[in-house]
């Protein structure tokens, strides 16, 4: 490893939360594309969305590293969880509510996006774009017109089911009997408003029926690679082909979910994209970190507050293997984290054009080709 990316990486280690040691980055980079290209995080958010650490507003320290990360856009999940019927439904108006008027309150920062043209938008005004997502189907599956009304609130992205079952589908921890018919018709609703359709948190069954079953290409936002491991968030080599196949587009994610034991690496990280890029190839290829922008402040009573959140999700059946590590890289605990993944693929020797793909071409790609003009 280079001197110069060892030192950034180790500076941004730190778990404190002061704004110092971001100011080293973007000072030198192996890749020196990072500050012009289009950068989408495929699920992200300034803020992390399991862990509680930070809420709405944002204050100064969340808006400077949103300010200084670079990324243009990010997949946002809005919908309520836990929750169930209206529940689910009030509780995700109230959260697309509240990202609406974060963005309405700081929009020198933040603007939502409803089209592709949007996000290029946010990239020429070095604002972040808020892409509204869901992880479930739970707050519409009640009655499908709902999707009329989020599409219509600006939601743009829809996971049918989150690691368990619903009446659309099957999630990824328990047994896997496919969409159901209210599934299909779901993502027959989707196609039609040109909502992307996300199969990261399904079932290997379910997975396979949505991206046969949808006209328009998918989205698996956040996964890796079960061929480097075997873990049942990850997806074999057969779907992620599949998916590239129908003109759909992987991203890899930063989580402990990539490796046997201990937190992962960015190494690990780099591992699971260079497989995905053999599998799929370079037009389908992307990162989807599932981290927040702000890093995780580990220190303090963290690890207590993190196990209490490992506990109830545990409780209530949508903890998957390895949740007990920390979910994070340690080294890319930081706002410029796609960056670092830049310049390791340069080093890697991956060409610019493949480089510039993967942090978010492959996605605006995506988007573009399903949200139409």
């Amino acid at each position: 490893m280079r001197r110069r990316r060892f030192l950034r990486l180790t500076g941004a280690a730190l778990a404190a939360p002061a704004l110092e040691p971001w100011a080293r980055f973007g000072a030198w980079s192996a890749w020196p594309g990072y500050d012009d290209a289009i950068v989408i995080d495929a699920l992200a958010g300034p803020l992390q969305f399991n862990i509680p650490q930070g809420t709405l507003p944002l204050d100064a320290y969340a808006q400077e590293a949103v300010r200084r990360s670079g990324i243009t856009a990010v997949n946002l999940t809005v919908n309520a969880r836990p929750g169930t019927g209206e529940d689910a439904y009030n509780g995700t108006r109230a959260r697309i509510e509240a990202w609406t008027a974060e963005a309405m309150r700081l929009p020198h920062l933040l603007s939502v996006v409803r089209s592709a043209a949007d996000v290029e938008a946010a990239k020429a005004a070095r604002r972040l774009g808020l892409i509204l997502g869901f992880q479930d189907g739970v707050p519409f599956q009640d009655d499908l017109s709902r999707l009329d009304t989020f599409h219509a609130l600006g939601v743009r992205i829809v996971q049918p089911t989150y690691n368990v079952r619903n009446r659309l589908g099957s999630g990824c921890l328990v047994e896997d009997a496919g969409l159901t018919e209210l599934g299909r018709e779901a993502v027959a609703r989707m196609d039609a408003l040109r909502i992307v359709l996300d199969l990261s948190h399904c079932g290997p069954r379910t997975t396979r029926d949505g991206i046969l079953t949808s006209t328009r290409p998918p989205a698996i936002t956040h996964t890796g690679c079960a061929a480097l491991f075997a873990h049942p968030r990850n997806k074999d080599d057969a779907t992620l082909r599949l998916a590239a196949e129908r003109g759909g587009v992987v991203g890899i994610y930063l989580m402990p979910f990539l490796n046997p034991s201990g937190p992962p690496t960015a190494e690990d990280v780099v591992r699971h994209i260079e497989h995905a890029l053999r599998v799929c190839g370079e037009d389908h290829v992307g990162i989807g970190s599932d981290q927040g922008i702000v890093p995780l402040n580990v220190s303090g009573d963290f690890e207590d507050r993190f196990r209490e959140v490992a506990r109830r999700r545990s409780a209530a059946g949508v903890a998957a293997p390895r949740e007990d590590t920390i979910p994070y890289v340690p080294e890319l605990n930081h706002p410029r984290r796609m960056e670092t993944l830049a310049d390791m693929l340069a080093e890697r020797g991956h060409p610019h054009r493949v480089i510039e793909k993967v942090l978010g071409g492959n996605f605006l790609r995506l988007f573009r080709e399903v949200w139409g003009a």
